[in-house]
């Protein structure tokens, strides 16, 4: 029992580290219906400015307390600032283009993002240490044992998502994004610009990844190019599975991921070699009874 607590504890923090990376998946699909496979690479792209400026513009005697919170801020304003390229760039100039086309250009961002760090960043292709910009230790609560690092994703990621839903539901920006994902043109007729709102959608996708990035970082003390492929296919499946479009949703599926991911390692027929086909053998079950997803609408289409 003592070791199930624990793995059931060690797949809600991972999924909660997803799911702030998911959230930014939901949104840009919910409202310009693209899904961004490049979303996991601006996540990656956060964490290398995240470790840049603690290690080379940080004095290395930083209290932990100062440095987290510059390292957070770095990694959003890159994130951001690449988020914020991405969409001007390569997918703007595509939107009335065939769906084909803005998907096909996600996966070469995706590509890009990947080379350029790895060119531009000395040894970004082998596991780099990331800085331990937050107390050692941990919570020990009965037989189960919580890094510190741990308690502060669990109480962070479900705090910005509940922030981000209450954004979107009461803000004037937020029914803006929702009344854009309804129905564009009629948003323009009343005054919404859809441009300024689907940038502002990549923008709060992006700072919530470089968030998530910081907290993957110091929790799993290493980072390299690969964790924005392997972490964005967990969060679009997150995604999927929690109803695409659901903010919700994509925290719901992405701890189910978590969940499943470690309990499979642990206790399933393969171990953590086969934990990624017990990932998507839940995708396909919940597809085949629940197309939507577990908080996701049916869509009604019209001949």
């Amino acid at each position: 029992m003592s070791t199930l607590a624990q793995q059931i504890v060690n797949g809600l923090v991972l999924g909660a580290l997803i799911g702030l990376i998911a959230l930014g998946y939901t949104m840009v699909y919910g409202i310009v219906q693209l899904i961004n496979f490049a979303h996991g690479e601006v996540f990656m792209v956060g964490a290398f400015g995240a470790h840049f400026v603690s290690l080379r513009l940080l004095p290395a005697d930083t209290p932990w307390d100062t440095a987290l919170p510059v390292m957070c801020v770095t990694a959003v304003a890159v994130s951001v600032a690449v988020a914020v390229a991405v969409e001007r760039l390569a997918y703007r100039p595509l939107r009335g283009a065939h769906k084909l086309a803005p998907l096909i250009t996600a996966l070469g961002v995706s590509i890009l993002l990947q080379e350029v760090v790895r060119v531009f960043y000395p040894g970004a292709t082998a596991p780099l240490a990331f800085p331990r910009a937050f107390p050692d230790g941990h919570l020990v609560l009965g037989p189960v044992t919580v890094l510190w690092t741990g308690v502060l994703a669990l109480a962070v990621a479900p705090l910005l998502a509940a922030a981000l839903h209450l954004y979107v539901e009461r803000s004037r920006l937020g029914r803006a994004m929702r009344a854009t994902a309804q129905d564009p043109e009629t948003a323009r007729l009343m005054g919404i610009d859809p441009d300024r709102v689907i940038l502002a959608t990549f923008v709060l996708g992006a700072a919530l990844a470089g968030v998530g990035a910081v907290l993957y970082g110091i929790h799993y003390t290493q980072i390299d190019t690969a964790i924005g492929f392997q972490n964005g296919i967990f969060a679009f499946t997150a995604a999927v599975l929690g109803g695409i479009g659901s903010i919700r949703g994509a925290m719901l599926g992405a701890l189910s991921i978590g969940l499943v991911k470690s309990l499979a390692g642990q206790y399933a027929w393969g171990g953590a070699q086969y934990d990624y086909v017990w990932v998507f053998a839940l995708l396909i079950l919940v597809l085949m009874f629940r197309p939507q997803g577990f908080l996701g609408r049916p869509e009604r289409v019209r001949a």
